[in-house]
């Protein structure tokens, strides 16, 4: 792809500054052209010099039409943009259009910060409908030669405008002018907000390339950028991208993926990668590690937050597991894996509290089997038990105090006796004798009306139940939508894995058809 950087002055030092950041911010392949007018001021700092440039810079258009595919206008004022769409049969993209954009991207409001007018900045915002969106404006006292001649100067000043913008309440700030391209990396550290640079918000450069299908071409493009692109992190990303397209050995994209790293132990692309594939091949100790430090980075990638969310889920580590979808359904909620692995972690959260239950009631059920006769109890009692055929604590536990004493020749003082030793296991005497008396009724359906009859055969997959849940119904042997209406929840919620929010999912979509389970 061939990308005109065009500049709108004639200060041969802004077009190399603004070519150098586009090139930066652009995909691997993408061929930046930079061009300057032949004639015109050599800074715009009026409305009259504003219009000599978009003059000359039409000009400058002109003679390069049908050569580019993309013609990005490196001047801040965006000048003559409507203009050049109008002249040009490719696109043409202004770099403060882009940079407001993007900053809306982000959310809530945005500020601006320059050098020299600024209304101008405001009518042109106001042009592309984002006045709204604008917290404020601001400039530095310093022309665009100055800025060039003094980095450090012009950086110090940028910082307390984009302070007093952040106070003003904007969530990112803009960097507006030609000649503050490349500031970004200066100022972006010690900033309160996120910063936009015009030329690389400008450059809006897709991998089209590689996503379309063409890796050889792609890599051919790589290969042009000459030995200087080695010293860039995103170059070896890139090359470790092509390597997999193309087939080629593992060891090839695990090598560029390593000179990545070692230039930029952060990269988020190149630990995606290096994540995925020690997921493959079972190094989960490594692949949760390379996700976890790639999701350090803003903005953190849907596939390590997913990736990294399963493996959590397979140390039983719900908690985590759940934030990293959560992350995934702030910015896009209605991400429908996201979504479904947010409930289905939850219900195996639940599923955790449901096992520790289940240890409790194991803990319980040893102690009720446990015979009376391991106890140290008077021959009175003894015989007495005996006698009634009470042989385990679990026994003893199912009978009320009542029925204790009307057996023959069992006292207090035998009673006393017989409480002081379920106390030592934390039983009462008659605990279970409520719970064993009372039994369940037998459940008996009316019969279903006709068009009943016919709702109740619909197989169970008509309810659209998540991947959890629809698991659990074939290992009760639920096979119809009827066959589902006659179970309780507790019924459900004793096959294993089908938690709460299982449980609730199943009366939603019961509900959406008139419908609930046996004794709801």
């Amino acid at each position: 792809m061939k990308l005109l950087v065009a500049n709108a002055n004639t200060t041969e030092a802004i077009t190399a500054l603004c070519a150098a950041t586009a090139q930066a911010a652009a995909a691997p392949g993408t061929e930046i052209i930079p061009a300057t007018p032949r004639f015109g001021p050599a800074v715009i700092s009026t409305r009259a010099e504003n219009a000599i440039a978009a003059h000359a810079l039409l000009e400058l258009l002109a003679e390069h039409a049908g050569t580019v595919d993309a013609v990005l206008l490196a001047v801040s004022h965006d000048t003559a943009l409507e203009a050049a769409r109008a002249l040009l049969p490719c696109p043409v993209v202004g770099m403060t259009e882009a940079a407001c954009l993007t900053a809306c991207l982000l959310g809530g409001r945005f500020g601006l910060v320059t050098m020299g007018m600024i209304e101008p900045y405001r009518e042109r915002i106001a042009q592309y409908g984002l006045t709204e969106r604008l917290a404020g404006l601001g400039a530095i006292a310093m022309t665009p030669p100055e800025a060039l001649a003094d980095p450090a100067g012009a950086a110090a000043q940028l910082q307390a405008e984009i302070a007093a913008l952040a106070a003003r309440g904007a969530d990112s700030v803009v960097l507006g002018g030609a000649a503050l391209a490349g500031m970004l990396g200066r100022v972006q550290p010690a900033a309160p907000v996120p910063l936009l640079d015009g030329i690389a918000c400008g450059v809006g450069v897709s991998e089209a390339k590689r996503l379309g299908g063409d890796s050889k071409d792609a890599e051919s493009s790589l290969a042009k950028l000459g030995s200087g692109a080695e010293a860039s992190a995103d170059f070896w990303a890139e090359k470790a991208t092509i390597a997999t397209d193309l087939g080629l050995p593992l060891a090839d994209t695990m090598a560029a993926l390593e000179k990545a790293l070692a230039l930029d132990p952060g990269h988020p692309a190149a630990l995606f990668a290096m994540g995925v594939i020690n997921d493959r091949v079972g190094n989960d100790d490594e692949a949760k590690a390379c996700y976890e430090r790639a999701v350090q980075r803003y903005p953190a990638s849907v596939g390590a937050l997913m990736n990294l969310g399963i493996l959590y889920e397979d140390r039983d580590d719900f908690v985590n597991a759940q934030q990293c979808y959560k992350r995934i359904l702030q910015v896009y909620p209605d991400h429908p894996r996201a979504r479904l692995f947010l409930k289905d972690s939850s219900a195996s959260g639940n599923l955790q509290l449901d096992d520790q239950d289940q240890k409790q009631r194991d803990r319980l059920d040893h102690v009720l089997a446990l015979p009376v006769s391991d106890f140290e109890l008077s021959v009175r009692s003894r015989n007495c038990l005996q006698k009634m055929g009470i042989q385990t604590l679990g026994d003893l536990a199912r009978t009320t105090e009542a029925e204790i004493l009307e057996s023959k020749n069992f006292g207090e003082t035998s009673l006393v006796e017989i409480k002081e030793m379920l106390a030592t296991k934390g039983l009462t005497l008659g605990q279970l004798a409520a719970a064993s008396a009372t039994e369940e009724p037998v459940y008996e359906p009316e019969a279903p009306s006709a068009d009943d009859s016919e709702v109740h055969s619909l197989p169970i997959t008509d309810l659209s139940l998540s991947v959890r849940a629809r698991k659990c119904t074939t290992k009760l042997g639920i096979g119809t939508i009827g066959e589902l209406i006659r179970r309780t929840a507790e019924d459900l919620m004793e096959c294993k894995n089908f938690g709460v929010t299982s449980l609730n999912e199943v009366r939603e979509k019961l509900s959406e058809r008139g419908l609930k389970l046996r004794g709801d």
